[in-house]
């Protein structure tokens, strides 16, 4: 139940090679659209979609309230998704969200600039402006993007497994590797802790969700961490500005857990703004 994650640079091959490598392996290629579709799916609004979605928020999208909804329901959507197993998701932060997975496979795609300009080109039939602008937007708006939403550098190659420049390797040699690097590296061990993990953080993701968007309850920064040697003992962490609200979170999240004991991290911060 290995999950394959890819980060790429635009005419890097990422969606190619994530098509190729599913059909050799047998996995499921979750793409971008069934991520946006899953995302609206959920609860937020399609028309807000475009501030978000792998790209950085303007200022004032950045200060609003709809940016961490947003992450709520992408976080919620790649675990969803990584559930299952035997996948491979493309984008979205998805090798952060799931980055203490044990059957995770973190891959990212690169190619040296003249030659995604030239493909570029080639598919698009642009010239070379049109071709180099898209280049410099779209690696601005997902450093951007992992910036905000993450703090991190996603070309740093410490944060994947494997960088692959396919600039220099073919679709057929990336996905040999890939495929190599999969059966070698998942082992039974690994896919069995890799699934209890992505179960216990989906249902913690979802608790979140349920006490964020169906309870309405004002929370900023919401997390549930349920312990990992014990299912059943979920903490909520967060910051509030009345201990009535953090109090309540924990009564509501017991209604929903009725098995589980529902511990309490949250802050209180009288007069907290963290949105304008």
């Amino acid at each position: 139940m290995a999950v394959i994650t890819i980060s790429r640079q635009v005419a890097a091959l990422g969606d190619e090679i994530a098509s190729d490598l599913a059909k050799e392996l047998g996995y499921v290629f979750i793409d971008r659209k069934q991520i946006e579709r899953r995302i609206v799916e959920c609860g937020f609004p399609q028309e807000k979609l475009l501030r978000y979605d792998e790209r950085k928020p303007g200022f004032f999208a950045s200060l609003a309230k709809d940016r961490d909804e947003y992450l709520n329901y992408l976080q919620y959507a790649v675990l969803e998704a990584a559930e299952h197993g035997n996948c491979i998701l493309i984008g979205r932060g998805a090798f952060k969200i799931l980055e203490d997975v044990p059957s995770l496979v973190s891959l990212r795609f690169v190619s040296a600039d003249d030659i995604r300009l030239e493909r570029l080109k080639k598919e698009k039939e642009w010239n070379d402006r049109q071709a180099q602008n898209r280049i410099s937007e779209s690696d601005t708006n997902r450093k951007g993007f992992h910036k905000s939403f993450f703090n991190m550098e996603s070309e740093d190659p410490r944060n994947f497994l494997i960088t692959l420049n396919t600039g220099i390797l073919s679709r057929e040699e990336a996905v040999k590797i890939i495929e190599a690097t999969v059966k070698s590296y998942i082992t039974p061990l690994k896919e069995e802790c890799g699934k209890k993990m992505i179960e216990r953080l989906l249902k913690g993701q979802r608790l979140v969700n349920q006490l964020l968007f169906d309870y309405k309850l004002s929370i900023n920064f919401l997390h549930a961490n349920i312990e990992e040697n014990n299912d059943n003992v979920i903490i909520l962490q967060g910051v509030a500005d009345s201990q009535a609200i953090a109090d309540k979170a924990v009564q509501t999240a017991a209604k929903i857990l009725p098995s589980c004991e529902i511990r309490s991290a949250i802050s209180i911060v009288q007069a907290f703004k963290a949105y304008q």
